[in-house]
Order: structure tokens, then sequence, then C-alpha cells
């Protein structure tokens, strides 16, 4: 804390002598007797709303998610619960958007299904998200590859990678 330059109690406190030695009259050693003499308190510092929030998001980060690029394709691990059961269920497809980051990074994953394409959307950090492994990188130069949603059959294809 710093001193305060209209403060005079801390000036009384002390006196200069001639010699340049200061010269305590004792109240600073009061106050530090004092203090020994009472129970240790805990520190308790008061946080901004936003810095609480940033801690909390962080405690709620994942750590284990694989490095995952747009255009990979992934195996998602969902957990569904049916009563009082809970199975993982796969899910994979292909990576066409990636949004977001920190604790609300989602995944945009399409996948074919019965001749229909289906996408679905997953926060990477949901509890919901058991699992994620990539299969295989793929080679694409968008960050959006929505263009795929009008292709059929083998055009849907995309190059594999093999550098990552």
């Amino acid at each position: 804390m710093a001193a305060d330059p209209n403060d005079t109690s801390a000036k009384e406190s002390a006196t200069a002598t001639t010699d340049g030695a200061v010269e305590n009259n004792g109240a600073d050693t009061a106050v530090a007797e004092s203090t020994k003499e009472s129970s240790p308190t805990v520190s308790t510092v008061r946080l901004k709303p936003s810095e609480l929030i940033r801690e909390f998001e962080t405690a709620q980060l994942k750590t284990d998610l694989p490095e995952i690029y747009v255009g990979d394709t992934v195996r998602v691990g969902v957990r569904i619960s049916e009563g009082n059961k809970e199975r993982v269920q796969p899910y994979e497809g292909v990576v066409i958007a990636k949004r977001h980051g920190g604790l609300n990074q989602t995944i945009t994953v399409r996948r074919i299904f019965q001749g229909i394409g289906v996408e679905r959307v997953f926060m990477l950090h949901s509890p919901q998200v058991a699992s994620i492994k990539v299969e295989r990188r793929g080679k694409v130069r968008r960050a959006k590859l929505f263009y795929l949603r009008e292709r059929v059959g083998k055009a849907t294809r995309v190059k594999q990678r093999f550098d990552r």
C-alpha cells in the first residue's frame, strides 16, 4: 500500500536524530504486536465478475481434445441417456465448420445417412461429448465447407492430408 503524503501519524511515530538514524517512538511495535495476538485471518480477495467467469470457464475446459481442423473426418462419441441407462453413440462425419473459441467452441459435422445429409453441431467442451477421435485428416483450402451440401456421391469426398 502506498504511503499517503498527508498522513502525519507515520511521521509522528518516528523521529530522526541528528546523526541520521531514525528513532522509533514505539507506535510501530505496538501495531506489530497487536497483529501477532489476533487469530490468523483468511484472505478474501474480491474478484471482478469478468475474472470470476473467466476462472470458472478455464476450470470447465477439457484438456484431452485432439487438434481438429476443417476437412477432418472425426468420430464423436455422444452420451445418450435412455431412462436410467447411459451409453455412448459414435457419430462419424466430416468437419465442415469450426466456430467460436474457448468454452463455447463448436464444430459442425456432416455425414450422409440413408442418402440424406445430416449435420450436427457439437460443443467440444460439453459433457455430452464423451470423446473425439480424428479418423483422417482432410486437405481443404477453405475455412467453411458449406459447398459440400450441394454435392452428391463421390463429389463430397475430401482429399486426404498426410503432413499433420
